[in-house]
């Protein structure tokens, strides 16, 4: 990254049963920042948590409305996320009892990788891939 790489304006958003317990999890097992939850208890309206290499995710509790705007069912989101070590990660999110669903590999574009399930039961790959880069303009 460079002091010229843009804010990310692009926010992937997930819903929870358990929105506390997902923020808890992201942040504490896996490493997100918290850095803003809205909720009236245990009914989270709004959260974000930022990744430290950049980006973040958006999340809030599952509505029982039949008028709701978002209808996303819990479990079904799914991310990649960069990291520089993804095997430490591995072992930390190992030693706090997460599902690991594949175990850390190599793929043939040279990225190191693993993926887990949340509690929520959506799927997060980790790895070095950091996608190639932006085309600019001349």
């Amino acid at each position: 990254m460079s002091d010229f790489t843009p804010t990310p304006n692009v926010w992937p958003c997930l819903r929870a049963h358990d929105a506390r317990a997902l923020i808890r999890f992201l942040v504490e097992v896996v490493g997100f920042e918290e850095t803003v939850v809205y909720a009236d208890g245990d009914v989270v309206h709004h959260a974000q948590l930022d990744w430290p290499l950049g980006g973040g995710v958006m999340l809030g509790s599952m509505r029982d409305d039949p008028d709701d705007p978002f209808p996303m069912r819990p479990g079904t989101f799914t991310a990649y996320v960069v990291v520089d070590s993804p095997d430490a990660l591995h072992e930390r999110v190992r030693a706090a009892g997460a599902e690991v669903v594949r175990e850390p590999f190599d793929t043939d574009y040279g990225s190191r990788d693993f993926a887990l399930r949340d509690p929520e039961g959506n799927l997060w790959s980790f790895g070095t891939y950091r996608g190639e880069p932006r085309k600019t303009g001349t």
